[in-house]
């Protein structure tokens, strides 16, 4: 389960970024 979580935190993080900098994506 924590293999889970950790995956659901990159992911999170990676929208977050790409909220951040539009213009790299």
């Amino acid at each position: 389960m924590i293999v889970i979580s950790i995956l659901t935190l990159l992911v999170f993080l990676y929208l977050i970024y790409a909220l951040v900098n539009p213009d790299k994506f």
